[in-house]
């Protein structure tokens, strides 16, 4: 047996904060493959050793999906307290996050478009576990719950962009569409989210692309830059009273678990108090026109992404076919949400 010796970080040497203790170990593609029940007896244990070795780490529990058996099972197994853990410490977690991968697709519009809200039911079940087992573990409501770690997400059709090839799919604006819901989602639902990673950043299932004559950006990228440069700060509850998409879904469960509006909505609010509210209509036919609540100033920022309709994509030679579109709106009368666009408006409150 060879004997590995851990040794402590060294304040001057590059850290690892994050610490995942494995990733997909129910998947059938793992050399190391697991039973949920075997996970959790393995994860435990290193999660106690890391922790001895470095309480400052932040140690992730493999999850499947949020609403599986193996989410249950192995939160059930690893967020729990005892005295001989963290030294009995009632203010310290051994299991800091919970993380949970989806993916969603649909060759049909208005299945894409409102796939993501599988996630957003996703999150809500998985905070509910995590509740569920600290009332059952009686883990002291000192010690700080775990949150999710919604460490892959993305639109991704593994039968349109195999990942044995590459996995370089080609994002149309109905897929833009879509996350923009997603990221809609990871908004009204933060006080359960500790990380969310879009996977993958370049090349693959990515919103941007490298060519010889330089980065082509998808139309995946346009609400993504949006998101990341905007929606800072704080949460903003925001009521939305419209109707919904009443059609299949994918995957099916999404009807009868939770709603599918044509305008797909959050807000956030910064230190500045500047005021950004996305909203996404879904809708491949229809104009949206609503009067905005809450809105007191008269100049607004408009950013709209949108195009000819939602299958148009950007290529090499027309990359230009769903951009950023800039404007001013005074706040007065009613807003017109154009059909299948991402919009996101900015005010100082």
């Amino acid at each position: 047996m060879e004997l590995i010796e851990l040794k402590p970080f060294n304040s001057d040497s590059v850290q690892v904060k994050y610490w995942a203790l494995g990733n997909e170990m129910w998947g059938p593609w793992q050399v190391g493959q697991m039973t949920k029940e075997a996970y959790a007896d393995k994860a435990y244990q290193w999660a106690k050793a890391m922790k001895l070795l470095d309480p400052s780490v932040i140690l992730i529990l493999c999850g499947e999906t949020g609403y599986s058996t193996w989410d249950s099972y192995v939160l059930k197994e690893c967020v729990k307290w005892d005295t001989h853990t963290l030294g009995g410490s009632t203010t310290a977690s051994l299991i800091d996050m919970h993380s949970i991968h989806i993916y969603t697709a649909s060759n049909d519009h208005l299945k894409n478009a409102t796939a993501p809200r599988s996630a957003e039911r996703a999150i809500e079940i998985t905070g509910g576990l995590i509740d569920l087992v600290r009332i059952e573990n009686k883990v002291p409501y000192t010690v700080p719950a775990p949150t999710i770690c919604f460490d892959e997400w993305n639109v991704w059709d593994p039968v349109r962009a195999p990942g044995d090839i590459g996995a370089e799919e080609k994002y149309t604006l109905s897929d833009a569409l879509a996350v923009g819901v997603w990221l809609n989602v990871f908004i009204r639902q933060a006080k359960y989210i500790g990380m969310a990673n879009i996977a993958q950043s370049v090349n693959v299932i990515s919103p941007l692309m490298t060519t010889k004559e330089g980065i082509l950006k998808q139309t995946t990228w346009w609400p993504l830059l949006l998101f990341s440069k905007y929606m800072r700060g704080w949460t903003v509850a925001v009521n939305v009273r419209c109707g919904e998409y009443e059609g299949e879904t994918e995957p099916s469960w999404i009807r009868g678990t939770i709603e599918t509006p044509w305008l797909d909505v959050s807000a956030t609010i910064n230190e500045e108090g500047i005021v950004s509210m996305a909203v996404v209509n879904v809708s491949d036919s229809k104009d949206f026109s609503t009067k905005l609540e809450g809105v007191s100033s008269d100049s607004v920022t408009v950013y709209t992404v949108t195009g000819d309709h939602p299958m148009v994509a950007n290529t090499n030679g027309n990359e230009e076919e769903v951009v950023i579109k800039e404007t001013k709106w005074d706040s007065k009368g009613e807003f017109t949400f154009p059909k299948h666009s991402v919009t996101m408006l900015r005010w100082k409150a």
